[in-house]
């Protein structure tokens, strides 16, 4: 196994992870389900292809520094996030999920059908320049930038927000506006991820950006463990890596990597990290909480041992 090849699976493991950061905060920290991120990829591939391509090669291209395409993918997709926000956001529980769906589908839809862009045969002319090392950079960035949200006051309102919409409301918590941020933020960082794969990719194509797409990253989400960065992180390298590892068997693989979902989630229902922060603090926690239950179940055998004794 070359150290290419590794480093491939590393870039697309670097580039879902940006995406799935985005709905952890969506999903795990603000407790909104989507189906329709897959939409969002899309719109970033597309938007930050259409500004980078060479009008030589394309004569859909703007030919413009990849720093624009970046910014210009994950604005169209916050922008367009807004839109939806506006429409969906008041729907409760399960209906914003099949709001988020039926958005994901049509934007899918929608660019089958845009002939400039390739429609349903796909674009070619996507300039490589997703690199190892940006895309490093910009996992970091997106993680500090995600860490630091959760711990400002708006990341405790989403999480407010999360365990119960009611109560937070009723604190003065403005729901409606903390989940609108969310929803934005997790649509951008779909929109980045998107331009990221375009240009790795070097070609795009709508059905890349299906529901499938959808469901897979809403399934790293909850098998990294909700409400954890450390656990989507760790999601995103080892589900988008699993697939890899068992090309060996063939027609099997996928077989083996949905066993291997469903053995961790019925051994920890929680995911991976349960809600658990891989740095000093939350391992601290961790510590603690396993030395005060070790503490109480002496403390029980103790008293019951005394108990028999009198």
């Amino acid at each position: 196994m070359s150290w290419t090849y590794i480093q491939g699976i590393l870039m697309l493991a670097g580039i879902n992870m940006i995406a799935v950061l985005g709905l952890s905060l969506l999903t795990g920290f603000t407790g909104l389900f989507s189906f329709g991120h897959a939409g969002f990829m899309a719109i970033g591939a597309y938007v930050g292809a259409w500004i980078s391509a060479s009008p030589a090669s394309t004569p859909a291209g703007l030919g413009l520094p990849f720093i624009l395409a970046i910014v210009g993918g994950g604005a169209a997709a916050g922008i367009v996030s807004y839109f939806i926000g506006r429409i969906s956001l008041n729907l409760k529980g399960d209906y914003f999920c099949i709001a988020t769906l039926g958005f994901g589908e049509a934007i899918r839809l929608i660019f089958n059908n845009v002939n400039r862009f390739g429609g349903a045969r796909g674009w070619p002319g996507v300039p490589g320049r997703s690199t190892f090392l940006v895309i490093l950079i910009a996992d970091v960035i997106a993680i500090l930038f995600l860490a630091n949200l959760v711990k400002s006051r708006h990341g405790r309102n989403m999480i407010a927000v999360r365990e119960e919409e009611l109560a937070a409301q009723i604190a003065g918590i403005n729901v409606f506006r903390y989940k609108m941020i969310s929803l934005i933020i997790s649509a951008v960082y779909a929109g980045v991820a998107g331009v990221f794969f375009a240009h790795y990719m070097t070609f795009i194509q709508p059905k890349m950006f299906s529901l499938t797409k959808s469901t897979e990253l809403t399934i790293i989400v909850i098998f990294g463990g909700l409400g954890s960065i450390s656990g989507s992180v760790l999601g995103a390298l080892v589900l988008t890596a699993l697939p890899e590892l068992l090309r060996a068997f063939e027609i099997w693989r996928l077989v083996f990597y949905g066993a291997a979902v469903i053995l961790i989630m019925v051994s920890r229902p929680k995911g991976l990290m349960g809600g658990m922060e891989l740095t000093p603090s939350g391992i601290r926690k961790v510590l603690a909480e396993r030395n005060a239950l070790r503490e109480a179940k002496t403390k029980l055998l103790a008293d019951a041992q005394s108990g028999e004794e009198d």
